[in-house]
Formats: C-alpha cells, sequence, structure tokens
C-alpha cells in the first residue's frame, strides 16, 4: 500500500481514520476555507476538501491523500465555526428545535486522480434553553466544530436523533470512505 495521508487538523478526523487499523500521517494543510456564496453546500465541502488534498500533494506527491471539510446547513445558511461566543450562541439558537443538515465534503488523490463524494447527515435538536446554550458555550466546546456543536461530546445532549451517518456529523464518513479507497485499490479489504 502507498502511504497514506490525512490532510487535516482534525483529532476527530484522526481519531474515526485510525478505525480502519491501517498507518498513516497527518498534515495540516492550511487551506483558504474562504469561498464565494451561491455554491451548493455538497459543492462548497467538496470544494474545500480538494483545496486541502491539492495543497498537501505538493508535500506528498507518491502518497494517496485524504482531504474533508464539514459544514452544518440551515435555513439554506452555510454554518461554519463560530469565532466568538456572541455566533456560537446565535447558531445554537437558530438551531434550537429544528432539524438541520451536516455535509462532509471527502477529497481522495492517487496515482494522478483524484475522486471526490460527499454525505449529507439530518439531525434533530432539542428545544434549548437559554441556561442549555450559555453552559454549553461555557464549555468551550462550540469554537473548532461546525454549527458550534460537537455530536461526539457534550454537543450529544443538543441532540434529538440523526438520520444518516453519525460519523459524517463527526466528520468523516469512514463507511463510505472505506469503500472508496478499497475501489481506488488504495487499500485492500479483508476476505
Amino acid at each position: 500500500m502507498d502511504r497514506l495521508v490525512l490532510a487535516s487538523a482534525s483529532p476527530r478526523r484522526k481519531e474515526i481514520l485510525q478505525k480502519l487499523n491501517i498507518p498513516f500521517t497527518t498534515f495540516s494543510p492550511n487551506a483558504d476555507e474562504t469561498l464565494s456564496t451561491g455554491l451548493r453546500p455538497s459543492d462548497f465541502v467538496m470544494t474545500l476538501a480538494l483545496r486541502k488534498v491539492s495543497l498537501a500533494s505538493e508535500h506528498f506527491p507518491n502518497a494517496a491523500i485524504i482531504g474533508s471539510d464539514t459544514v452544518v446547513v440551515c435555513d439554506e445558511l452555510i454554518l461554519g465555526k463560530p469565532k466568538n461566543q456572541e455566533e456560537a450562541y446565535q447558531m445554537l439558537k437558530q438551531l434550537s428545535g429544528r432539524i438541520h443538515s451536516v455535509y462532509t465534503g471527502v477529497a481522495i488523490f492517487h496515482n494522478g486522480e483524484t475522486e471526490t463524494f460527499y454525505e449529507k447527515t439530518d439531525v434533530e435538536f432539542w428545544e434549548l434553553t437559554e441556561t442549555n446554550i450559555h453552559q454549553y458555550i461555557k464549555s468551550g466546546e462550540p469554537f473548532d466544530k461546525a454549527g458550534a456543536y460537537g455530536i461526539q461530546g457534550q454537543g450529544a445532549l443538543l441532540v434529538k436523533s440523526i438520520t444518516g451517518d453519525y460519523y459524517n456529523v463527526v466528520g468523516l464518513p469512514i463507511s463510505r470512505l472505506y469503500r472508496t479507497l478499497s475501489a481506488m485499490g488504495i487499500i485492500i479489504p479483508p476476505n
């Protein structure tokens, strides 16, 4: 197998990828995450994943590289990571008692070819009180997560239900990734 590189600084993506039980290296490509408005959420996340893969391929030209990006979408607005407490509050207030969608785009570069895909998962939040929101913000958890919450942490207490891939909400749809890596010949599935 060729060297596998995860083009992400996310500890959550690293932890998910470890479930494949194959060695990999992480590389933080520091990609520009600004894009023009008007893109569909699926195109938005796949474009950002491609940027990460492209930057990483300059450092690891002979590796198989995985890039990924996740956003939360509510009311047709893309919610990224909150910059401060007020933004976190506004995002959580907007998600309260409602269903929103989480999109994760994945790009894989290998032997000069690139595959991209995205997954979409719908998440329903409980109706949140002001106390719920402020306590969660005080935990510090919202600030490095799209939509100001992490389903794998204390944010799980905000979630009423999900429809789709749980790992997609965490940041890397591992089952679909595994199948794509296998189809590309990057990993050999067990018999």
